[in-house]
């Protein structure tokens, strides 16, 4: 097997074995918790701009399948695991990961100790890194490259995941309702909970204007999940302020409750380590009941206490779910308007089922409305 080099921004380095694709890549690393949904995760156009480090040690075994993407190809910048598994063993598998890495162009590595890895980015926080085989560069080559790459911070990536032109998906079994939703990276599973809710989707750019929106005339708007920094979506936190004021129920999920926070009048901070996995405790505020829920993003909405008034005039705004490791803001929930928000993927793909009913809490505020 080729040698490969996992070299991380504070100098550190890790010597393994090219997996997936040969050349080099960098981006932002950050660790996936799962023993399950690997593939789920590299095809969940969040991820755009990130390096993966896999902290479960068997990567591979159930092969890739195209019922189990989330998107319509790999997004992650890069890929790292421990052990990849020689061949896939399971009666759904088409393909294997490595040959999927390959044809994909995406570089990978194997063969490294995933979990010190991940440790380092615990201990160090969220840092930038790059992936390097089958190059002459030395060592102190590769440092420069990762050091000279762009932060996270204030990168616009959701034009990048987004969808080239608008596409309706039917509502499964009795219509009960429409919602016009912008594509800031949105996930397969996540239109597959609302249409089988009996809700006829329309799936934006993230370039469409309010106007357009509300031309379509839907009962309800929905922002998804995707990449990047909420402070570099200025274009689309003005657009969300206007569709909030045209009084049509609203739901946001992570990147999307980034992006309600701000046109609410809040800010958005970066955190040192971000929230990614698929166990992270969260509470709802309201019920006291702790749901176990899947993340994956590295900013959040700041608002200090239980709730506050909105500085944009949408009047109260109640956190409605905060991260039991850290006190972080899960949820926003407005008090005045038809509006709320989660910070985490309530369609759980690949995790636990605990938030699904969210989806059922969107549907009951447009049957209301």
């Amino acid at each position: 097997m080729d040698k490969a080099y996992l070299v991380l921004e504070d100098g550190s380095h890790y010597v393994g074995e090219a997996f997936g694709a040969r050349g080099q890549t960098l981006g932002e690393l950050v660790f996936a918790t799962g023993m399950t949904g690997y593939q789920e995760t590299i095809t969940d156009p969040s991820y755009a701009g990130q390096i993966v480090v896999q902290t479960a040690p068997h990567i591979g075994i159930v092969g890739m399948n195209e019922r189990d993407e989330e998107s319509g190809r790999i997004w992650v910048a890069g890929y790292v695991v421990k052990e990849p598994s020689r061949m896939p063993s399971n009666w759904r598998a088409e393909r294997t990961l490595q040959d999927e890495l390959a044809e994909q162009g995406v570089v990978g590595i194997a063969g490294v100790d995933t979990r010190a890895i991940t440790l380092r980015i615990r201990d160090a926080g969220a840092m930038r890194a790059g992936v390097f085989s089958g190059s002459n560069l030395t060592l102190e080559q590769m440092l420069e490259q990762v050091q000279a790459a762009p932060q996270m911070a204030g990168q616009f990536l959701s034009s990048t995941v987004t969808t080239e032109a608008a596409y309706t998906v039917p509502p499964v079994g009795k219509r009960k309702g429409s919602v016009a939703i912008l594509d800031l990276g949105i996930k397969k599973s996540t239109l597959e909970h609302l249409a089988e809710r009996g809700i006829e989707l329309t799936v934006f750019p993230s370039s469409v204007d309010a106007q357009t929106i509300l031309a379509s005339n839907p009962d309800g708007i929905f922002f998804s999940n995707g990449p990047g920094d909420p402070q570099a979506s200025e274009q689309q936190v003005v657009m969300l302020r206007e569709l909030l004021r045209a009084g049509k129920p609203f739901f946001g999920i992570c990147f999307g409750n980034q992006l309600l926070g701000r046109a609410l009048g809040f800010e958005t901070y970066k955190l040192a380590f971000g929230h990614r996995g698929i166990n992270q405790p969260v509470q709802n505020t309201e019920s006291g009941r702790v749901e176990v829920t899947a993340h994956n993003h590295g900013f959040a909405v700041k608002i200090d206490g239980d709730e506050a008034k909105s500085p944009e005039g949408f009047g109260l705004v109640r956190v409605s779910h905060r991260g039991l490791n850290d006190n972080v803001v899960e949820g926003l929930e407005c008090q005045d308007i038809p509006a709320f928000s989660v910070q985490y993927h309530p369609e759980a793909a690949a995790g636990p089922h605990d938030s699904h009913y969210l989806f059922d809490k969107f549907l009951a505020l447009i049957e209301r409305s």
